[in-house]
């Protein structure tokens, strides 16, 4: 699982997701990419099942990068547990995506196997998501 070593702030607010993603939008080290359609978290549990669904799919002949980073800790209260004391402990890490975010990027494979690796990929995640090519972002 994908974790930061260390944090600055052990607990952080949960804040809000607004606008397109200004960073991390295009594909920089691939040829094609998965991108995000909606704002939403993605937890490390969801990114590792992508990530082991992509190299299954193209049985490691490519390279792929992981764009996205899970760095943000959710906290939780436990269960049946009352009001107040404080805020609960951190349970698990999320990375914050905004529509326009390219999570994964593939090279060395073919464009036919590298659209359905991604679509395999982007049905373990919560969110809405479409493949592009670094060729089709060119030409527009």
């Amino acid at each position: 699982m994908l974790s930061p070593k260390r944090v600055k702030h052990r607990k952080v607010q949960r804040g809000r997701i607004h606008g397109e993603a200004t960073g991390g939008n295009e594909v920089s080290f691939g040829e094609f990419g998965l991108v995000c359609l909606e704002p939403m978290w993605i937890t490390n549990r969801q990114i590792e099942a992508a990530r082991v669904a992509l190299n299954r799919y193209i049985k490691r002949g490519g390279k792929m990068w992981i764009r996205i980073f899970p760095d943000k800790p959710f906290c939780k209260k436990p269960l049946e547990t009352r009001m107040g004391k404080g805020k609960g402990g951190p349970e698990y890490w999320v990375a914050v995506v905004k529509p326009g975010t390219v999570m994964f990027e593939l090279a060395g494979v073919e464009r036919a196997t590298a659209a359905e690796a991604m679509r395999l990929a982007g049905s373990k995640l919560p969110i809405r998501t479409k493949f592009v090519a670094r060729t089709d972002l060119e030409m527009e």
